[in-house]
């Protein structure tokens, strides 16, 4: 368990590394569409990450399985993110952190700004459907976004349409997938952990 920046605990995973080149929060998909720490997706990063050298750590939002709290619509759950970052500082305060979301995970992600981040990765997220501004928008740390080319929620185009004057943002296209990156996820995965080993 960690403490969410509200005291609320939520459950969590961690994979820690000795002489890590760096940390990584991975965040999942939306709780009421069944999205826990165990999605596919989810599961594929916390499993390559530490492979690739880096410290991984992954929870549950709050009010999801064994958390405590109830589920926010990604308000609250940034304070959930920042607890994974006080953890990772704590386990390792002398490795860059980095934040991977997939779908609404990376959503709550990209707004959350914290001076300890080194940057973002967000895999499909639904930027367009949501049309809310995130934090991170105008932030000059570095932002890849991993966007499926028939993504059900924000393909590439109304993407690039909604980040359009977003500093240090790089969008990528995960050709042939949708939204749930079934068959997708070796691309995936390695293009995270490339990503990351360049800036690491």
């Amino acid at each position: 368990m960690l403490d969410a920046l509200d005291g609320v605990q939520v459950e969590a995973d961690l994979v820690r590394l000795d002489d890590a080149r760096g940390s990584v929060v991975i965040t999942h998909p939306h709780p009421l569409y069944g999205g826990d720490r165990f999605n596919p997706v989810v599961e594929a990063l916390f499993t390559a990450l530490p492979r690739a050298g880096f410290t991984a750590l992954r929870f549950d939002f709050r009010g999801v399985n064994n958390s405590g709290g109830s589920h926010d619509g990604g308000d609250s759950e940034r304070l959930d993110v920042v607890g994974a970052l006080e953890l990772l500082e704590l386990v390792d305060p002398d490795s860059p952190i980095w934040l991977v979301g997939y779908s609404f995970g990376a959503h709550v992600a990209l707004n959350v700004v914290d001076p300890r981040l080194s940057g973002w990765v967000a895999v499909a997220p639904p930027l367009a459907a949501m049309n809310t501004r995130c934090l991170a928008d105008r932030d000059h740390r570095p932002k890849l976004l991993l966007v499926p080319e028939h993504d059900q929620f924000s393909p590439p185009a109304p993407t690039a349409t909604f980040t359009e004057g977003w500093q240090s943002c790089t969008q990528q296209t995960v050709e042939m997938a949708d939204h749930f990156l079934s068959g997708h996820l070796g691309v995936v995965t390695r293009t995270v952990c490339e990503h990351l080993e360049a800036r690491s």
